[in-house]
């Protein structure tokens, strides 16, 4: 087997021969009159014409003697071309012969026919090479085989697995039908900074920069949830934003540092307003995408017909990590449950977080149907509004999927007060050691003192439902380009 580098010389060599006989192999201008898809499913009434122009990518040649096949495609199809002594001048089907490569992108013009085996087929008159290429491709049976390699060099991956490209396009539509959704439902589009003075609304550790013209230090957004809360103070009832956040963690199956998250708000809405929502919302993508009111996910029946099952924080801490009562339990005794259960726990670490690392290695995953969490301690999040039933508690609730968190959602915190007393046990924690917090903003008090009107806030991991709703269980596998330790 030639190495890469004699492959890559023999196709300069050939490259060469292009440009000797006057042809540039990498022209500016293609034609053609409809894509390979448009060819195949008009192809009785195409058929008809004297002849017609098609591009694309070559996937695979075959000679057999004075019949040549190739089959190409332009990514909405593939079609056969084929190149016939008697039919295709010699010296067309010479330079094609000598030239053209498993890879190459061209454009034919000929006849389409079908073939003896019925195969529908291009009998090309005429080529003309668009962009030749260096590198072989991975053969196309065996593929990548390097799961790192398929994430390094994803336009790889994509060209030669039909089921990883489909998977994409997968993710594309649930994003189209949840802003449609959104849209249909009055919604308003927004866009909020992605480099912030204070990287707020949610706890996570950011990643700093540094602005060079006006000399500040900037961070990327963990959350765009206090700009879209502004926009609740500037008179907007319903807001929405689809993007990018990013978090200085670690990576796992389930988390990548940039990930995409959709977050809306409404205004005079609360937590038990938008669970009612979520569940239509979620339901209602489900069926547009899978056409079915159940899927399979990690060899398990997710069944999405049925009315979402609601449960209580505390009840499943007592459930599955058999703490008797978890709402009045010490920092120490949380400690030892953890090691009990193999959490890892940190120095200086809370005991809601330490409590909360319990709940996702023990609890979380047993929750393989869809599952609303409610009733959670007030010191889990700084912008949930507290429970006017138990104010120990937040007006909160996460879904739960296949044993992954997918949306996270409350009634927004809209008292300036209570707000500020928050933020001053975030700050207590950042200067005990604790990294993932959400520090004083006074920028969001001040909007917050012009008045704020209750409302309702819902955020879903768009990353993590396209991973059920495609059968995935790495979230690497549904991010087209994943963050990756550098290739030593």
């Amino acid at each position: 087997m030639a190495s890469l580098e004699e492959t890559r010389a023999e196709r300069i060599k050939k490259l060469n021969i292009l440009k000797e006989s006057g042809i540039n192999p990498y022209p500016t201008e293609s034609r053609f009159d409809t894509s390979v898809r448009g060819a195949i499913a008009e192809f009785s009434k195409l058929s008809k014409k004297k002849t017609i122009s098609l591009v694309g990518r070559v996937m695979a040649i075959r000679s057999q003697g004075s019949v040549l096949f190739f089959n190409f495609t332009d990514g909405t199809g593939i079609i056969q071309g084929m190149l016939k002594k008697g039919d295709t001048e010699d010296e067309v089907m010479r330079l094609f012969n000598d030239t053209v490569d498993i890879g190459d992108f061209v454009e034919v013009k000929g006849k389409l026919f079908f073939t003896k085996r019925k195969e529908k087929t291009i009998l090309v008159s005429e080529w003309k090479m668009l962009a030749k290429s260096l590198r072989p491709l991975p053969d196309k049976w065996h593929g990548l085989q390097d799961t790192e390699e398929r994430f390094r060099r994803r336009y790889l991956d994509t060209l030669m697995s039909p089921e990883v490209k489909d998977r994409f396009v997968k993710r594309s539509q649930i994003i189209t039908e949840f802003r449609a959704v959104l849209d249909g439902a009055g919604y308003l589009e927004v866009e909020t900074p992605m480099l912030q003075p204070l990287a707020g609304g949610a706890t996570a550790e950011p990643f700093s920069t540094r602005h060079n013209a006006l000399d500040i230090d900037l961070n990327l957004r963990i959350a765009p949830e206090l700009y879209l809360k502004e926009l609740l103070v500037g008179g907007f009832p319903k807001v929405y934003e689809m993007g990018r956040n990013f978090r200085n963690e670690g990576i796992d199956v389930t988390h990548n540092p940039e990930f995409t998250m959709l977050e809306f708000y409404e205004a005079y809405s609360d937590a038990g307003k938008q669970m009612f929502f979520v569940e239509k919302l979620i339901k209602g993508v489900v069926k547009k995408i899978t056409k079915k009111n159940e899927i399979t996910y990690d060899e398990q029946k997710i069944d999405f017909s049925k009315k979402f099952a609601v449960i209580n924080y505390f009840d499943l801490l007592k459930r599955y990590a058999l703490i008797s009562h978890p709402e009045t339990t010490t920092r120490e005794e949380f400690v030892l449950v953890a090691q009990r259960l193999a959490v890892p726990v940190a120095d200086k670490e809370a005991p809601e977080k330490i409590m909360d690392n319990i709940y996702k290695k023990v609890c979380r995953p047993k929750l393989v149907q869809p599952t609303f969490i409610v009733d959670y301690p007030a010191a889990s999040s700084p912008f949930a509004k507290r429970s006017e039933k138990n104010p120990a508690l937040i007006d909160r609730f996460q879904l739960v999927i296949g044993g992954l968190e997918v949306v996270n959602a409350f009634s927004e915190l809209n008292d300036p007060l209570d707000q500020r007393e928050r933020y001053l046990e975030q700050d207590k924690k950042r200067k005990g050691g604790e990294a993932e917090v959400s520090p004083s903003d006074e920028t969001y008090l001040e909007a917050m003192e012009y008045g704020m009107p209750p409302a309702g806030g819902v955020g879903v991991g768009i990353d993590r439902l396209v991973m059920i709703l495609t059968g995935q269980k790495n979230i690497r596998e549904v991010i087209l380009f994943p963050t990756l330790r550098p290739k030593q």
